[in-house]
């Protein structure tokens, strides 16, 4: 395991997909955060915040559902709450910007029963990673690199926008994922639609437009030579993973792209088991991919170490220097 290189304590909201569809996504989170000095205190009695569905019904409640998570979190002493999943980041800042309106925070403690959150800043898995361990550190941690591993980071709608509110990387352009796997020796695939929307919740009542959304994406991967695609969000990863059969069907393309999360590939890259990253639970496996991107870095090496060798041989001789007292070496006035 690699040595902890931070010394950062948070907060940590799981949120109800990591302990369930999304568990490898927590499970790698904890294993990384861990081998890298981030401490995670779990946030106690921790319930749903709301998610998507909460402020559609009810702006107010919806806000005591993630107020009454940011208070919890309150209770281990942490001043920043984290989480890895984009939607529950967006319910626990949305009411930490919300209760900031007088009128607001008392709609919420009526609903609460009780005094509204005080410290409330929520930041992503990713964000922390990236500013308080950072690419440097990571990189020096990393014991097995992903050299020749082909990734297109895909940041899904909503973990840096609006950007008024996220607070975090560029809302159209982000490269945090980007930087923290190049640390750990993938090569980064850039896309044009690392920012466009997979279809997201719309599967249930419109899985063909899920269907399209999400072949986009597959298939830009596909056209760029990816590997793979990582992501960050639990409803992206299953659109496109657990979904990506239903896809193929839909598009009559066939896809065979594993969608890991990035702190499964991380993992991977600090060294850490298979087992401890959730591996196993990808719908299509990651296995071949790394196989071929080891493959794939041998050849590199041996083609760049037969160009190295070919051009020493194709080297005209020097000539051999004279041996000190010769005439060569002291020409006569």
């Amino acid at each position: 395991m690699a040595a902890p290189v931070s010394k950062t304590r948070l907060a940590y909201y799981p949120g109800c997909s990591q302990s369930g569809t999304a568990a490898e996504y927590d499970i790698s989170t904890r294993a990384c955060c861990a081998a890298l000095g981030v401490e995670l205190v779990d946030v106690p009695d921790w319930t749903c915040c709301g998610s998507t569905p909460a402020h559609t019904v009810d702006h107010h409640l919806a806000g005591a559902l993630a107020a009454r998570n940011l208070r919890q979190a309150e209770t281990t002493g942490c001043e920043r709450t984290t989480t890895p999943c984009p939607s529950c980041l967006a319910a626990l800042r949305t009411a930490s910007h919300h209760l900031q309106q007088a009128d607001y925070r008392a709609n919420v403690e009526e609903l609460l029963g009780g005094p509204a959150p005080q410290q409330s800043t929520a930041v992503s898995v990713l964000q922390v990673l990236l500013e308080d361990v950072g690419p440097e550190a990571i990189a020096a941690a990393v014991k097995r690199p992903l050299a020749g591993l082909r990734v297109v980071p895909y940041y899904g709608c909503i973990m840096n926008r609006p950007p008024e509110l996220m607070a975090f990387d560029d809302p159209e352009n982000p490269t945090a994922m980007d930087r923290l796997l190049a640390a750990c020796g993938a090569e980064i695939v850039d896309s044009p639609f690392k920012t466009e929307c997979c279809g997201a919740a719309f599967a249930m009542p419109r899985l063909d437009m899920m269907q399209r959304l999400s072949a986009r994406l597959l298939n830009m991967a596909q056209d760029c030579g990816a590997d793979c695609i990582a992501v960050a969000c639990p409803l992206c990863q299953m659109n496109l993973d657990l979904r990506q059969g239903q896809v193929s069907s839909a598009s009559g393309r066939g896809y065979a792209l594993p969608v890991p999360y990035f702190t499964q590939l991380m993992g991977l890259a600090l060294g850490l088991p298979a087992a401890n990253l959730g591996m196993g639970k990808l719908v299509v496996g990651l296995e071949p991919a790394l196989k071929a991107a080891a493959e794939r870095e041998r050849e590199r090496k041996a083609d760049a170490e037969a160009k190295a060798a070919a051009k020493l041989a194709a080297k005209p001789a020097g000539k051999t220097a004279p041996k000190p007292g010769t005439e060569e070496a002291h020409p006569s006035g």
